[in-house]
């Protein structure tokens, strides 16, 4: 039994999704970076208790299959995106209320915990139901243009409230913290709610248990019938690796600018703020570029993949070096050209990843978004707290600051350079083999 079907998204419909993607990011931000700042600086608390938070918010986002799967069976995707969203703003502003209490309050820790697990559930949540919406609702020839919109948006969103909060947290306050913190975070709520108002249209009808429709398949079945198709498997390992490539700098890269070269909060904010223009220049070069030069499906968008992976390994050999030659070396250069590569490399294997899953029509593309998320979710928890306990352990063992984060920044470099040779295989070909079930229209 299938619904009728809708007009594909156009421009207008990518950018409201697009909004909603600005907010998700923008309130993850807080919580991942940040919070990250002022927990190490203001609060000296070792690196590696920012680094477990939000790794756990990451394995938390391990549940990401899950959502997926329940909005496939759903009639609307947005209730989904909504409830993950004001989840998200909840546990923000939590977290900002835990870390002001952390300091001679072990109590404050479970409340720590607490809170980036809501965080880690309503990124999930919304964030899989929207990717998967977006696959549904896009033509197939516009899906890897659309995420690359959407995906700037996103990065645009997360340098303006790096700049705003950057700009209103000095001098720090745990009151003005949590001012800055509560603002976001309504801002972001009331613009993604006004975004996704009517989008959906009429509500999907879902197939009765013995159609055979996608929606009726139990969810260990649909994560079998994924994990069988070869192409999605060595997708599936490359996202895994160039993701924990991606993530190692996240929790130590502005307490790297605030030990070794002297940042205030509001500095390291900021230049975190220049890191994400510089991915924004990067999408924006492969949105425009990959349409013209053969990016329009996997296979295509190696070239920008790998070329980014390649790019982001050099910046941070200079990242290394930084560490080596401070002060006088160009911090802020260097890390707008690790944003640079980055933003590259992200958007090239996002056009790559929504061509996969969009490559058959139907009700499954949120597992398949959930899938790969959840593979990201591990490397992006797991990146941050290896390089965060990196740089502890480093530190502690060779008594010298600066050579922890040299160590700790080749070996990311490293990681790319792995990553780049992946992407041969995980993008070399084929779409996805065709199922013998039947698909129910979205």
């Amino acid at each position: 039994m299938t619904a009728p079907a809708l007009a594909p998204l156009r421009l207008p419909g990518i950018v409201r999704l697009g909004l909603v993607q600005s907010a998700i990011g923008a309130m993850t931000m807080l919580a991942t970076s940040l919070l990250n700042r002022v927990m190490v600086v203001e609060y000296a608390l070792p690196a590696a208790l920012p680094a477990g938070l939000v790794a756990w918010h990451y394995a938390v986002q391990l549940s990401r299959p899950v959502w997926g799967h329940g909005s496939d069976r759903g009639r609307r995707r947005s209730p989904w995106i909504l409830g993950g969203l004001v989840v998200l703003a909840s546990g923000v502003i939590l977290a900002v209320e835990a870390t002001t209490l952390l300091s001679g309050r072990p109590a404050a820790l479970m409340l720590a915990v607490l809170a980036f697990a809501m965080i880690g559930a309503g990124v999930g949540a919304s964030g899989t139901s929207l990717l998967a919406l977006l696959a549904t609702r896009v033509a197939p020839e516009r899906r890897a243009a659309a995420a690359s919109i959407t995906w700037i948006m996103m990065i645009a969103g997360i340098v303006i409230t790096a700049g705003v909060a950057g700009s209103l947290i000095d001098p720090f306050s745990p009151q003005r913290l949590m001012m800055v913190a509560g603002g976001v975070a309504l801002t972001a709520l009331l613009i993604a709610f006004a975004a996704l108002w009517g989008i959906e249209g009429p509500a999907r009808v879902v197939a009765p248990a013995g159609e055979g429709g996608a929606a009726a398949q139990d969810f260990a079945a649909a994560v079998r019938e994924i994990w069988s198709d070869d192409t999605a498997r060595a997708f599936t390992v490359f996202v895994f690796v160039s993701m924990l490539a991606y993530s190692m700098q996240d929790m130590i890269l502005e307490p790297f600018a605030g030990l070794l070269f002297g940042y205030t909060p509001g500095q390291s904010t900021q230049l975190s703020g220049m890191q994400h223009l510089g991915v924004l220049a990067g999408m924006v070069l492969v949105g425009v570029g990959g349409s013209a030069f053969g990016g329009r499906s996997p296979a295509g968008m190696r070239r920008w993949i790998v070329g980014g992976c390649i790019g982001s390994a050099m910046a941070l050999t200079g990242l290394a070096l930084a560490a080596l030659l401070r002060p006088g070396w160009p911090l802020a250069a260097n890390v707008v050209l690790l944003g640079f590569a980055n933003g590259v490399f992200a958007v090239a294997a996002i056009g790559a990843m929504m061509g996969l899953a969009g490559a058959r029509a139907g009700t499954r593309a949120g597992i398949r978004m959930g899938v790969w998320g959840a593979a990201q979710a591990i490397a992006f928890g797991l990146g941050g707290l290896i390089g965060a306990v990196g740089v502890d352990l480093g530190r502690a063992a060779m008594g010298d600051t600066g050579g922890a984060y040299r160590l700790v920044f080749a070996a990311e470099a490293g990681l790319f350079l792995l990553a780049a040779g992946l992407a041969f295989r995980a993008t070399g070909g084929r779409a996805p083999k065709p199922s013998h079930r039947r698909e129910m229209a979205a």
